[in-house]
């Protein structure tokens, strides 16, 4: 693997039963790229980063995530190689009964290392700082909003200031005024901690201001790739579909 790759995939193959989810994909995001893939509901783009996180085994093919090639990952390196990794979900994923600052705090104390109430708070506060809501930190997650909440879920995947970040559909479900919030987050984020990132999505206007590359996912590979404008310029009837259903309808 290069070694200014955060990802490096080749010929990779999943199917699940009778269905073939991805069929030969090739793709690589280098260090501090974010790079959005593009793709329609079912197309695989979930499965492809679940995939890199290791919390799926592919059929064949290679799969390399910060210099570790998951085929042969053993379970102690792959609980490290996580703590690397944000995986920021669609849904946000936060706990109903714990507070914000609870909820912050989750995924340092599941780690061994033991912290100091103050080592808590600042690590706590920085990382809703970082999102803007560090005035959250005693509130529960029902008192807060779709966009906070998307907020509080990319902030706890911060806490461990991750290498990697992994965005499942950010915008999804958010007005628009909100998505540019979240969108201009995802850019802020990766400029102030130099991370790479792959984020899904079927919203060109998160797509076109996140990404520094873009990659359309079809019929489980990938048939465009580059920059926003070049992916958009071309005559392929499915492309332009996806084009046109974004920003003409």
């Amino acid at each position: 693997m290069e070694t200014n790759l955060a990802i490096d995939i080749s010929d990779l193959h999943i199917s699940f039963g009778e269905q073939h989810i991805l069929n030969g994909v090739n793709l690589s995001v280098k260090k501090g790229e974010n790079l959005v893939v593009l793709g329609r509901s079912g197309s695989g783009k979930s499965v492809l980063i679940k995939i890199i996180a290791g919390l799926l085994k592919p059929d064949s093919g290679i799969v390399i995530t910060l210099g570790k090639d998951m085929n042969t990952i053993n379970e102690k390196d792959l609980r490290l190689l996580r703590q690397k990794i944000g995986f920021s979900f669609q849904n946000s994923a936060l706990y109903d009964s714990m507070t914000i600052y609870d909820n912050i705090a989750f995924p340092l104390l599941r780690n061994a290392k033991k912290y100091t109430k103050a080592e808590l708070d600042k690590a706590i506060i920085g990382a809703l700082d970082a999102v803007g809501l560090a005035q959250t930190a005693q509130q529960m997650p029902a008192e807060l909003s779709g966009g906070q909440r998307k907020r509080i879920g990319i902030a706890r995947t911060l806490i461990l200031n991750p290498e990697l970040m992994l965005y499942d559909e950010p915008t999804a479900g958010l007005d628009p005024i909100t998505c540019i919030e979240i969108n201009n987050l995802i850019v802020e984020l990766q400029q102030r901690f130099n991370s790479s990132a792959i984020i899904i999505t079927h919203d060109l206007t998160c797509a076109k201001t996140t990404g520094h590359r873009i990659a359309v996912l079809l019929d489980g590979k990938f048939i465009r790739e580059g920059s926003f404008e070049s992916v958009f310029a071309t005559d392929e009837p499915l492309v332009k579909q996806f084009y046109e259903y974004n920003f003409i309808n």
